[in-house]
C-alpha cells in the first residue's frame, strides 16, 4: 500500500512543520473500495486499540497508542483541545469490592486515528507528544492480511449463573419487588465458551460488522492479552453542542425466518403491558436524571420497533436541550447505567445486582465511545464479549419486574446471546445455552 506509506510521510512532514500550538493533524487518504479497517487493526501493534462505528455508520474509526491515558473522564476533557477526542468508556463495577481488577473507567487520548467519515478517510495525529507520535506512525503496518473466517468448535459452556440458580435469581429478585425494593432489576448471565481454535477480537467484530446491522461496533484492548468487542443496538446519548439525542431501549421478543409468524411476534410486542411498563420505566427514568440539565426534554409519542437480526425491542426516542454549562462528562455520569442495564431505583438495583449476580460484569453494560468538547456519543456495551485467545466469555441480561417468567427470561438471554455466539458456532443456542 505504498499510498499508505505516502500518507504517513505526508502526515509527519505536517508535524515537524506545525507550530507549537497545534495540537492535532490530519491527512486525506485513498483507499480502495473494499479496504477493511478490522483487517487493518488486526496487524497493528500499538496498543490500546479501540475501533467505533456508530449506528448509522457515518464513522468508523480505529484509534492507536497513548499520548495520556486517564481513569477518570473529567480531567480528560480538561486536557484536550477543542480538535480532540478521547476514547474509552466505563465499566459497570469496575473499581468495586466485587471487581477490583477492572477498571472504573478507561480513557486515552489516542497517538494516531484512521478515520472514515462517508466515502471520505483520513489518517490523524495528535501532538501533545510529538517524537512519540511520529514513532507510532512509522510502526504502523501497511500489509494487510485479510482476516480468515471464524473456525472452531466449543468444547465445554459454562453458565453463571445456571439454569437452576437463574430460576431462584428471578424468584429473589421478584420477591424484592414484592417488599418494594425496587420496580425493575436487569439480571444478566455469563456464558464462558472454551474453544478448539483461537479466534481473534477483530475476526469476530468484523464478521458482526457484515451480520448485525441497525448497531454500534466496538473494540477496546487496553493490552494485548484480552479484548472486550461488541455490537450493540443502543445508544446511551449523543450530543452535539447543546442538542442531545437518546432512547429507551427495553422490551424484547425473538425474530421468525416466516413473515407471517415475525409480524405477529411484533405485534404481540408492542401490546404487551409487561413490555411497555418495562420500556415505560426506562422513559421516566432518563427523563428525571436528564431534566436538572436540561431547558427542555421531550419524549417521542410513538412506541417504536427495532427489528435486529435475532432479536426485536421496544424503543423510544428522547431529545433534550442542554443547559449551556453541561458537557458530555456530566451526561456520562447522570445517565450511566440506565435502567435499561441496571433497573429502577438505580441504586437499589445496582445493589441487588452486586449482592446476587454471581460474576462481576465488568465492561459488560458499561458505556463506549468518546467525548470533545462540542461532541460525545456513547453506546451501551450489551451485546458483547470478552475474547481470550481459546476462551470467549459473552454477557446477556434480561430486565425483571413484576409478572416475569425465569423461564422466559432464560429463553430471551438465549436470543441476545445469540447475536454473537451465531458468528462463533453454528449451533444453536437453544443446544449450547441451556
Amino acid at each position: 500500500m505504498s499510498y499508505f506509506y505516502q500518507a504517513v510521510n505526508q502526515l509527519i512532514h505536517q508535524i515537524h512543520q506545525a507550530d507549537p500550538q497545534v495540537s492535532r493533524c490530519r491527512q486525506a487518504l485513498d483507499f480502495p473500495p473494499h479496504f477493511s479497517l478490522p483487517d487493518w487493526l488486526a496487524v497493528q501493534t500499538l496498543f490500546p486499540k479501540f475501533y467505533w462505528q456508530d449506528r448509522e455508520d457515518r464513522e468508523e474509526v480505529v484509534a492507536l497508542g497513548a499520548c495520556m491515558t486517564f481513569s477518570d473522564p473529567a480531567p480528560a476533557y480538561q486536557a484536550i483541545s477543542a480538535s480532540q477526542r478521547i476514547w474509552g468508556g466505563r465499566s459497570f463495577d469496575g473499581g468495586t469490592a466485587k471487581n477490583p481488577y477492572c477498571k472504573e473507567a478507561f480513557f486515552f487520548l489516542p497517538q494516531i486515528e484512521l478515520i472514515r467519515e462517508g466515502d471520505a478517510w483520513f489518517l490523524c495525529a495528535n501532538l501533545t507528544a510529538r517524537d512519540e507520535t511520529i514513532q507510532a506512525l512509522q510502526q504502523l503496518q501497511s500489509d494487510i492480511p485479510v482476516l480468515p473466517p471464524i473456525e472452531t468448535e466449543v468444547l465445554c459452556v459454562d453458565h453463571a449463573p445456571s439454569r437452576a440458580q437463574w430460576c431462584q435469581l428471578v424468584e429473589q429478585a421478584l420477591s424484592a419487588m414484592t417488599q418494594q425494593q425496587f420496580d425493575k432489576v436487569v439480571l444478566a448471565r455469563q456464558s464462558t465458551f472454551e474453544l478448539t481454535q483461537s479466534i481473534q477480537a477483530a475476526q469476530l467484530l468484523k464478521e458482526s460488522r457484515r451480520c448485525n446491522d441497525q448497531s454500534f461496533h466496538f473494540l477496546l484492548a487496553i493490552d494485548q492479552r484480552h479484548s472486550f468487542v461488541g455490537s450493540t443496538p443502543e445508544r446511551l446519548y449523543q450530543r452535539h453542542g447543546e442538542a442531545l439525542v437518546t432512547e429507551a431501549l427495553a422490551g424484547t421478543i425473538g425474530r421468525s425466518e416466516d413473515a407471517r409468524q415475525d409480524q405477529a411476534l411484533s405485534d404481540w410486542l408492542i401490546h404487551d403491558e409487561k413490555n411497555m411498563t418495562e420500556n415505560q420505566y426506562v422513559v421516566d427514568d432518563i427523563v428525571e436524571r436528564l431534566t436538572p440539565l436540561a431547558r427542555s426534554v421531550e419524549v417521542g409519542a410513538e412506541t417504536q420497533l427495532v427489528k435486529l437480526r435475532r432479536v426485536q425491542h421496544l424503543k423510544r426516542h428522547i431529545t433534550a436541550e442542554l443547559n449551556p454549562t453541561i458537557n458530555g462528562v456530566q451526561l456520562l455520569g447522570a445517565l450511566q447505567p440506565t435502567a435499561a442495564v441496571a433497573g429502577l431505583p438505580r441504586q437499589a438495583a445496582k445493589t441487588f445486582i452486586e449482592r446476587y449476580e454471581p460474576f462481576p460484569r465488568g465492561w459488560y453494560a458499561g458505556s463506549i465511545g468518546y467525548i470533545s468538547h462540542q461532541r460525545a456519543e456513547f453506546c451501551v456495551a450489551i451485546r458483547s464479549a470478552l475474547v481470550m485467545d481459546k476462551q470467549v466469555k459473552l454477557f446477556a441480561g434480561a430486565g425483571i419486574v413484576s409478572g416475569s417468567v425465569a423461564e422466559h427470561e432464560w429463553l430471551e438471554l438465549n436470543r441476545k446471546m445469540s447475536t454473537l455466539l451465531s458468528l462463533i458456532t453454528e449451533i444453536s443456542p437453544e443446544e449450547v445455552v441451556s
